[in-house]
């Protein structure tokens, strides 16, 4: 069974406070750009109360392995309103320093498995940021096939990952056979002057038969084709969609004195077009 492995053993370094994985915030390679603009799927959060159930799972606990879903992640996900809801116009993810079941956090977790996957197309949400040390929001893709074939065979998307102690940066990232954990294929983006968690952007990939961009508020920072992935091409397949707001575990370690606690990743929308 697969760890559902918000990044099975993501120990990709960290210097000093910063995860650097490959790059900036811009690309001097050829890419490939397309207009997917048929919307196909898509969750506005207009209506106040749980998530859509026709669209979402609320997976609860510390993984299949008890392991803190294979990252030694610190907090227990939940179906609390306090941690998840619609309000507003948005779904909000809250990370709440609390005891709970043996853990010194609760947070959330929702996925689209079995309700919603999709084989390329252009996957896209408008999120704003929580911040602090230990503090790691994400979206995110898996494989279908992942109750039946292993991590990372499966293959794994991430759309957009974030670490709180860094609020200017985010990061794309994919793990396959071969290039997983530590040698994924992955690329930060930077914002200048100013921060993702004082406003919402908009994270999302072009997904085709053979390369995957990646964008920010629609600027194109890296493109991932078959040529860059030292191992096999897994991304031809339906893949569901995972948001999520971590806390602590070994990529982004554990908060400190001064991350102040609730935190919640705000998602105003997420659409699905091909």
């Amino acid at each position: 069974m697969i760890l559902d492995t918000k990044l099975k053993i993501k120990n990709i370094v960290i210097s000093g406070s910063l995860l650097l994985l490959l790059g900036c915030s811009s690309s001097d390679e050829k890419q490939t750009v397309t207009t997917m603009n048929q919307l196909v799927k898509q969750d506005e959060f207009n209506v106040d109360g749980a998530t859509d159930g026709s669209m979402w799972n609320i997976e609860t606990g510390i993984g299949p392995n008890n392991d803190g879903w294979g990252n030694n992640e610190l907090e227990y996900y939940t179906s609390f309103p306090q941690n998840i809801k619609v309000e507003g116009g948005v779904l909000k993810i809250t990370a709440i320093k609390e005891a709970y079941m043996g853990k010194g956090y609760t947070s959330a977790r929702i996925t689209s498995k079995g309700k919603f996957e999709q084989k390329h197309g252009r996957f896209e949400a408008r999120i704003k940021m929580p911040w602090g040390k230990g503090v790691w929001p994400a979206f995110w893709l898996l494989g279908a096939n992942s109750s039946t074939v292993s991590w990372p065979q499966c293959g794994e998307i991430d759309i957009m990952e974030y670490l709180g102690n860094n609020p200017t940066s985010v990061f794309g990232t994919v793990h396959g056979p071969g290039y997983s954990g530590a040698n994924a294929i992955s690329k930060v983006f930077n914002l200048t002057n100013d921060r993702f968690d004082t406003g919402y952007h908009i994270f999302g990939i072009e997904w085709g038969e053979d390369y995957i961009n990646y964008y920010v508020d629609n600027v194109l920072y890296n493109q991932i084709t078959p040529a860059k992935a030292p191992g096999e091409w897994v991304f031809n397949q339906p893949f569901y969609i995972i948001l999520n707001v971590a806390v602590g575990g070994n990529l982004p370690g554990s908060p400190n004195n001064e991350t102040v606690f609730p935190q919640t990743m705000l998602v105003d929308y997420v659409r699905v077009y091909q």
